[in-house]
């Protein structure tokens, strides 16, 4: 409950940049989860992970030798994710994830999961994320994202090998789910 309160006075407070009334659903999460192989995911990047409703997930299945960076522009969130995952390295802005990983000298990421409310953002930031996710994400690599409309979904077809798109009704509001593949496997 203190989450949902939290996320509900951050939504208000900026609606442009908390895409959300509520934290996303465990059902979301295990749905976006789900084809993840954690066996193979070295480097992970968690894109707007808000109170962590993804985090705690991500957090189970990872190997202790896994990269694992989270990416929070709200400074409450961050201050929450790191009281939570103290461990976990955070960083601010997904347009620079590039440098990020360069700084952190790890390779490309294996998979990208986001929370991100695209269909919030300009065209020209959502433009300037979509060109950082695909730069960084290896070949083979996931980007698995969320959201609450199709309108993402022709972009993203354009910009990926393979996509994927479910549904799911048990979530406040329900949730389109994109998997997406860069490249061939």
């Amino acid at each position: 409950m203190a989450d949902f309160l939290v996320f509900l006075r951050r939504f208000i407070a900026e609606p442009g940049r908390v895409g959300s009334i509520a934290p996303s659903s465990r059902f979301l999460c295990e749905r976006m989860l789900s084809s993840v192989d954690w066996d193979r995911a070295n480097v992970i990047i968690e894109l707007g992970p808000g109170t962590g409703a993804f985090t705690q997930s991500i957090y189970q299945n990872i190997s202790p030798d896994t990269h694992y960076v989270l990416v929070e522009r709200d400074a409450q969130f961050r201050t929450m994710l790191q009281s939570r995952f103290p461990e976990v390295t955070i960083r601010e802005e997904a347009t620079m994830l590039s440098h990020y990983l360069e700084e952190l000298k790890i390779g490309k990421a294996d998979v990208i999961i986001s929370g991100l409310p695209f269909a919030n953002f300009p065209e020209e930031l959502r433009a300037a994320i979509l060109d950082e996710i695909q730069s960084v994400l290896a070949p083979g690599g996931l980007f698995i994202t969320f959201q609450y409309s199709l309108q993402l979904q022709a972009e993203l077809q354009k910009r990926f090998s393979w996509v994927e798109t479910n549904f799911t009704l048990l979530n406040i509001p329900p949730a389109f789910i994109y998997t997406c593949r860069n490249g061939q496997k």
